[in-house]
């Protein structure tokens, strides 16, 4: 943004008679992904990451984002103009009472759910909704996404979207409820059985649902982006409403008790319910649960999905491993090389997220987005950190590894660190743990090699992972200050620890895994993992001595499934190249 156009913002916010204005990454769906027509914050400060928050005063102004992105902050953000702030070490609203205690500061509704409003209000602000200024500013904006609603089929989705609503229906009626308000994108999708294209690496169609006790149901989007096969598809039950006409469906709620989520929902809809005179009853999503508990039809496809993508990533490593002594490469060919293996499955429906392909120093910025401008060579004798994912129809992937180029031996520091990350990784995949322990409480398994060593990663452990839907699904995950949901059998989540040397290299290691139950166990219910990930860990970069016998154990067993399930479809060279990567670790005396 020109600095014309940004005192243009600052005129139209004193106009208004407000004293700021709070600009959020997320667009009115509040998902960490945003199409190019929503992506306001970009647009504002410059800052492409995936979570963040800007703050417009008269005098100041701030942008704020998470570890993962504390060098994307200093690289992409103007310090003339953007003081660059960690949300977690100075949260928004603490340094808003600093700045200017009291204000009147403007938010857009569409973009800020209730429960962050409060938080701003219960610091002593006036909250002042207003259209969003910056949409009046923005002349070259692209237009919104339309791609067709599509029927997710049976045979991958394990269960009929009418048995689904049956079942919503009914947690909404227990919870005392006339209908709920599905704000969320990723709910509509699983609930309805549908997909789309409206966002580059998730397969959704970005729209709002309304569900009542009795099962029917409105989706709000446009009645042309719905095919008739998926009319068909839908069934009598559900009801095509475009999105100008929402306030008039939410009309007929009057009332009504309605379910919505204050911590997920933009304020909008409480204002909407509100003018509708329904009763707005604040409570969870009822689909995020069972989205995360994987029937036995999409685990299975999960299995099927990571088979596909482990021949694709072990023809990645075996090239890498020949290509990288050679030189030539760069982060932004050798990801274009992997994406190509991938693409050689009929079944490969693009990446689950945009690659990070970092070598060297880049590795360190733990989201990196390598750019025409940015990609440099992979060199001799460096860390390459390569972290990616398929979308498949039957299934999700994510996957990290981190390889040393060559051809010369790695320093011993280095091989100290990434066999720290790894013993981590390890200890949390070969968890087993009593039904009802939540992925806070295993957190510290995969960090305590690195806390030995008073090191540590400045980013959660790891995240839930959609059935053919979001990369990035909750509601569990392995984080300090994650929710305590229990895990349950059927949920797949990310193991992913890591280790960032500033300007100098960055270490990550990530499989997926499932969880299942343990045949331990014999007092209550016990659970473990599956890993689902199949690619071996760069052994030159382990030191056996770091790892205890059951770590190693662990290691050989994993090694010798990936050979067992990936060998088979491998040629000759590759296939030798995968034998001496999965060959047992030396006993170590």
């Amino acid at each position: 943004m020109m600095k014309t156009q940004f005192d243009s913002l600052r005129n139209a916010l004193h106009d208004q008679g407000l004293d700021g204005f709070i600009q959020p990454r997320n667009d009115e769906f509040l998902g960490e992904y945003v199409p190019e027509s929503a992506s306001r914050l970009a647009w504002l400060t410059g800052f492409t990451g995936s979570a963040g928050l800007a703050i417009v005063l008269a005098d100041r102004a701030a942008v704020f984002s998470d570890g993962r992105y504390t060098l994307q902050l200093v690289e992409q953000t103007d310090p003339a103009t953007w003081e660059r702030r960690h949300i977690v070490e100075t949260p928004p609203v603490e340094w808003l009472k600093s700045a200017a205690p009291g204000a009147r500061i403007g938010y857009d509704p569409w973009l800020m759910t209730a429960n962050a409003v409060a938080t701003y209000a219960d610091a002593g602000f006036t909250m002042v909704p207003v259209d969003n200024p910056i949409d009046q500013l923005w002349a070259d904006r692209p237009a919104p996404p339309a791609s067709p609603a599509l029927a997710h089929p049976p045979e991958f989705a394990g269960e009929s979207a009418e048995s689904k609503r049956s079942r919503i229906a009914e947690a909404i009626a227990r919870d005392g409820a006339d209908a709920v308000m599905l704000t969320d994108p990723h709910a509509v999708a699983w609930l309805f059985n549908l997909r789309g294209a409206d966002l580059p690496h998730t397969p959704i169609v970005l729209c709002f649902a309304l569900l009542r006790r009795d099962g029917s149901a409105i989706i709000f989007i446009d009645p042309a982006r719905v095919p008739p096969a998926t009319r068909a598809h839908l069934g009598a039950g559900v009801e095509i409403v475009p999105r100008a006409a929402m306030e008039r469906s939410l009309a007929t709620l009057r009332g009504k008790r309605v379910l919505l989520d204050p911590a997920t929902a933009p304020i909008r809809f409480s204002q909407l319910l509100g003018d509708a005179g329904a009763i707005t009853v604040s409570g969870g999503d009822p689909c995020v649960l069972p989205r995360a508990i994987k029937n036995p039809t999409e685990q299975e496809g999960a299995r099927a999905a990571h088979r596909r993508d482990g021949v694709a990533l072990c023809r990645f490593l075996a090239w890498f491993a020949e290509a990288s002594p050679a030189g030539g490469q760069t982060e932004r060919s050798a990801a274009a090389q992997l994406f190509a293996f991938r693409s050689t499955a009929p079944e490969f429906h693009g990446e689950s997220f945009p690659a990070i392909s970092g070598a060297g120093e880049h590795g360190a910025i733990i989201h990196y987005s390598v750019t025409a401008a940015s990609d440099r060579p992979i060199r001799h004798d460096e860390v390459y950190l390569i972290d990616s994912g398929g979308q498949y129809p039957d299934g999700t992937t994510d996957v990290t590894r981190t390889l040393w180029t060559g051809p010369g031996e790695p320093p011993p520091t280095l091989r100290d660190r990434f066999t720290r990350v790894l013993a981590g990784h390890i200890a949390l995949a070969r968890a087993r743990f009593p039904q009802g322990t939540s992925g806070p409480q295993l957190d510290a398994l995969a960090r305590a090699p690195l806390w030995d060593a008073g090191l540590d990663f400045d980013h959660g452990t790891g995240h839930g992972v959609g059935s053919y839907l979001s990369v990035h699904e909750g509601p569990a995950s392995f984080h300090r200050l994650a929710k305590p949901i229990p895990l349950a059998p059927g949920m797949i989540l990310s193991d992913e620890p890591g280790y960032y040397e500033p300007g100098g290299y960055g270490i990550r290691l990530e499989n997926l895994l499932l969880v299942v139950p343990s045949p331990v166990g014999a007092a209550k219910p016990f659970l473990e993992f599956e890993p689902l990930t199949l690619a071996p860990f760069d052994r030159r970069l382990i030191d056996p001595t770091l790892l205890g016998p059951a770590a190693r154990a662990w290691l050989d067993a994993y090694h010798a499934r990936v050979l067992t399930m990936i060998g088979p479809h491998l040629d000759g060279a590759t296939r030798t190249w995968l034998e001496a990567a999965c060959a047992p670790l030396q006993e170590v005396n």
